[in-house]
């Protein structure tokens, strides 16, 4: 066993000293392991970045054509000073990776971010056996169990199906990057033009210039015909709302996908006329499904409910901690707004604790 932490939380990102690498660093460093392209894991600035091949295509449009990036498959293993690496499906968006550190025997697996759901389009993550397991915790309480995501596609289809009827524009809001593409994929689609705003018609163009199967989209412009909205399905990212680029499609119904759509108060505050409760982490249920099929001895908790779900797991008889990271999402000020629903700390958790299962011990399946 090494004499220090095989890996540590520093002031830069989850960092191998061994291997002199680090995993989602938040500054620029000299090498760095990507878990995935959302902005607040990929930061642009390092010297040598290495990822899953998937993630390539968004990588490069978002921290630069030229950047030096190095790609593996899931499950290639590669060798720095001794310490074995590889990266595993996370199942959160295309290309998002766990990634396996292994050095004399010990196995450490930080997660990034990741859901056990199959969205039909990213690969499905993978539980990875380690002794020590980074989770994130960004829906780490209780009150949130996600409904399967059919269930959620088919209130997508008729809220913008009714609106087709009444003659009024739908438009969809989500992140450019996962919510986007799985929808995508899932909505029913026969001859529809699907207009998009430009961050993402430019991400759904680059992966399907990389090979990707997305249905096209077309680019809303400023030439664009506003007769053309009438009934149409437009997607934007949530930086929309409220600016003068949403007034062209009027009239137009607005919605919504998010995890934080399960509280009221985040839809309230969003003024949207549909909120659809669609997230790319993992659910309280599944969260803890995870873990337990890690089989880690020792589990450190990062973004989200940190403390709570870090008590959770110490009660339920497995040794956790709750670490401070610079990791986030997209939309910050959506999270930041959708929290002051609840109490935070150790008010939330017995407020919520009542919802828990009269088990116990951990949920052994997902959707428990």
């Amino acid at each position: 066993m090494p004499s220090q932490p095989l890996l540590q939380f520093t002031g830069k990102s989850i960092y191998c000293a061994i291997a002199d690498v680090h995993i989602d660093p938040w500054i620029q460093v000299d090498k760095a392991i990507i878990t995935h392209a959302h902005s607040d894991h990929a930061r642009w600035g390092s010297r040598h970045y290495l990822s899953h091949k998937d993630s390539e295509p968004i990588l490069r449009l978002r921290l630069g054509q030229d950047i030096s990036l190095q790609t593996v498959a899931y499950g290639q293993q590669f060798v720095i000073n001794g310490v074995t690496f590889s990266l595993h499906p996370a199942g959160h968006i295309v290309g998002s990776a766990q990634v396996r550190v292994e050095y004399k025997g010990e196995v450490w697996v930080a997660s990034g971010d990741y859901k056990l759901e199959d969205d039909n389009f990213a690969t499905p993550f993978e539980p990875v056996r380690c002794n020590v397991f980074i989770t994130e915790s960004t829906f780490g309480l209780p009150i949130y169990k996600w409904r399967p995501q059919h269930e959620i596609m088919s209130e997508i289809d008729g809220w913008w199906r009714q609106n087709r009827a009444e003659g009024k524009a739908s438009v969809l809001m989500g992140y450019s990057l996962g919510k986007m593409q799985r929808i995508l994929k899932n909505i029913e689609l026969q001859d529809d033009v699907l207009y998009a705003h430009g961050a993402i018609h430019t991400t759904n163009e680059r992966l399907r210039q990389a090979g990707f199967d997305l249905p096209e989209t077309t680019l809303v412009t400023k030439e664009t015909d506003r007769k053309l909205f009438r009934g149409a399905l437009v997607l934007a990212p949530p930086s929309v709302d409220g600016s003068t680029w949403i007034k062209k499609f009027a009239p137009f119904s607005l919605g919504y996908c998010s995890g934080w759509m399960a509280l009221r108060g985040a839809k309230n505050r969003r003024a949207v006329d549909q909120g659809f409760v669609l997230s790319d982490h993992v659910d309280w249920p599944d969260l803890n499904t995870a873990v337990k099929e890690t089989g880690a001895e020792k589990v450190y908790v990062t973004h989200g409910y940190t403390s709570i779900f870090a008590r959770w797991l110490n009660e339920n008889g497995i040794e956790a901690g709750e670490v401070h990271t610079m990791y986030g999402s997209e939309d910050e000020s959506e999270e930041e707004e959708a929290v002051q629903d609840i109490a935070a700390g150790e008010n939330a958790y017995e407020q919520h604790k009542a919802d828990l299962d009269n088990s116990s011990t951990i949920p052994t399946e997902p959707g428990v």
